[in-house]
């Protein structure tokens, strides 16, 4: 973290920080629990609907902003995005919905060391028992095909398992089941094994060119390819398992353990950014050069969101979310906003 100026910011002046006050006091209910952030967050709960200058100022009274830098002091980093996806599904298998979304198996191990190891704070392992020997955990494909405590914990089948593929990246999602209810799942846990890009594979195989590796373009290779649709995903050992939400949320929940907002959270590294603080962020509009700069709150992470200058924009529910979120590649510059007297790691 390198310590900067508002004006360095760029567009600071011009966003609506106000559109980022809500997401803020949601953070707040996280955040007030530690000392650091507790003096900020008391004095925000004094402030109702501020206008964007009382909010602007409220962050310039309040905060200092730190530019997130590389390793090697670079700034340039990557920001791309992710959405709430909507699924089709049904709480028992049929002919048609025979895809299982599935809740943490009884017999997949997390191992915390932290509390032996301080070095190892924020890595947690996952595997199972096999003897009196911990393992890995089963890969993606045997999951698939059975191996483990997976089944009796599906939560509900659905029809797609393209689209239950891009579930398991988004984190959480929303299945229109065939009684009419709409069921809003979310990330409960993963197995352990680290994420790959099918897209980046694709474009290493010299199936799909790099600009069109994205969630759309890999939608329509599996259309035209049905039958290598399975190897495919198995490449990606990785696979997450989720938990049934009540309805009634405003939106899915990150990592932070409170809703996301539309266009104002984002995912991040929390080994670099503490998780829940406000961030800015300057980076262009899909597939554009018009800039895109504003406050955010790093209120998700994920297990491809890896680095300092590395963010995930969520950009909500609906078609255009996963327009976007679908197109998003952009550079990006980020800034952390910490209390006034935060003690900030040494690098």
């Amino acid at each position: 973290m390198r310590q900067s100026s508002w004006r360095d910011l760029p567009g600071w002046q011009n966003d609506n920080a106000a559109l980022a006050w809500e997401p803020f006091l949601a953070s707040c209910r996280a955040l007030s629990k530690q000392e650091a952030w507790r003096a900020a967050c008391t004095a925000a709960e004094w402030i109702r609907d501020p206008g964007p200058a009382e909010a602007r100022r409220f962050f310039e009274l309040n905060f200092t902003p730190f530019q997130l830098t590389a390793a090697d002091g670079g700034e340039d980093g990557l920001i791309t995005g992710y959405y709430e996806p909507l699924l089709k599904g049904s709480r028992n298998r049929t002919a048609r919905f025979r895809f299982p979304v599935l809740g943490v198996p009884d017999d997949l191990l997390v191992i915390d060391l932290a509390d032996v190891y301080p070095e190892l704070k924020g890595m947690r392992l996952r595997g199972r028992l096999e003897g009196r020997r911990v393992v890995p955990y089963y890969d993606r494909e045997q999951i698939e095909q059975g191996r483990g405590a997976v089944p009796a914990r599906e939560l509900v089948w659905v029809d797609d398992p393209i689209a239950l593929f891009f579930l398991q990246i988004q984190g959480s999602g929303r299945i229109a089941l065939e009684t009419g209810e709409t069921m809003r799942i979310g990330y409960a846990d993963q197995n352990g094994y680290p994420y790959r890009s099918i897209g980046r594979l694709l474009v290493e195989r010299g199936e799909l060119p790099l600009e069109k590796a994205s969630m759309q373009g890999i939608r329509l290779w599996a259309r035209a390819n049905p039958g290598r649709v399975t190897e495919l995903l198995n490449q990606n050992a990785s696979y997450v398992f989720f938990r049934e939400l009540p309805a009634s949320l405003p939106g899915p929940l990150g990592a932070l353990g409170v809703p996301l907002t539309a266009r104002r959270s984002v995912a991040i590294d929390p080994g670099f950014v503490p998780l829940g603080a406000p961030v800015y962020v300057a980076t262009t509009w899909p597939l554009s050069s018009r800039p895109l700069n504003q406050l955010m709150l790093a209120q998700d992470a994920g297990s491809a969101i890896r680095g300092a200058v590395r963010a995930d924009f969520f950009w909500g529910f609906g078609e255009d979310a996963a327009r976007e979120a679908g197109r998003m590649k952009q550079p990006l510059r980020m800034w952390v906003l910490l209390p006034n007297g935060y003690r900030v790691p040494s690098n």
